[in-house]
């Protein structure tokens, strides 16, 4: 490469675009701490109490159209914070995409849920993504599907994980573009995105 195009060598990758990568003799960690921390800082949250999960179970979001309303720009800019955030962090995409769709007119309740991300960020700061040395090359996906999981339209969301080996390479959440019918066909529709992704 060095032959076709213009570059140096600096040294091992440890960092880049926010994520920290430590590399060691039997495995790769890799995470973005450093950028948690800051995102924590940026929005006032450094010293919040912390949460063991990133959304309660009893949350149920909608419009909230009685609701009092909070600053866009500020929900705006921790729900894009968080976007950036799920490079490393499969473990928040459904909840963040789930917030994502009240960017528009955010009340209270939804500012609370946000929040509540942040709780879950904090106590979970390290937490990232490895890739261990000489695992089995074999690829495996994992699906499910949330039938009628939004209040809204009544569409289906669904989450696939792929992992080569016991290393996580893709993953993803998504509300359904259709409604289901049963859960039967929010299942099948999972598997042939699970699939199609596999391929």
């Amino acid at each position: 490469m060095q032959g076709e195009f213009e570059m140096s060598m600096i040294g091992e990758l440890t960092f880049f675009l926010g994520l920290q990568i430590k590399q060691m003799s039997d495995r790769i960690f890799i995470s973005q701490s450093k950028y948690c921390n800051e995102l924590l800082k940026k929005f006032g949250m450094e010293g919040c109490k912390e949460a063991a999960t990133p959304i309660s179970n009893s949350c149920n979001l909608d419009l909230d159209e009685k609701g009092i309303a909070v600053d866009n720009s500020k929900y705006r800019g921790i729900i894009g914070s968080l976007l950036y955030l799920t490079a490393s962090r499969p473990d928040i995409m459904f909840v963040v995409f789930l917030c994502a769709r009240f960017q528009a007119n955010p009340k209270e309740s939804h500012m609370k849920s946000v929040k509540r991300i942040l709780k879950y960020l904090r106590r979970t700061t390290n937490v990232g993504l490895w890739y261990p040395k000489g695992v089995s090359l074999s690829l495996i996906g994992y699906l499910d599907s949330y039938y009628v999981g939004c209040r809204l339209d009544r569409k289906s969301t669904s989450g696939t994980c792929h992992l080569l080996g016991s290393a996580l390479v893709s993953w993803h959440s998504k509300k359904k573009a259709c409604v289901a019918l049963s859960t039967t066909e929010a299942e099948y529709i999972a598997a042939g995105s699970c699939c199609a992704q596999i391929l």
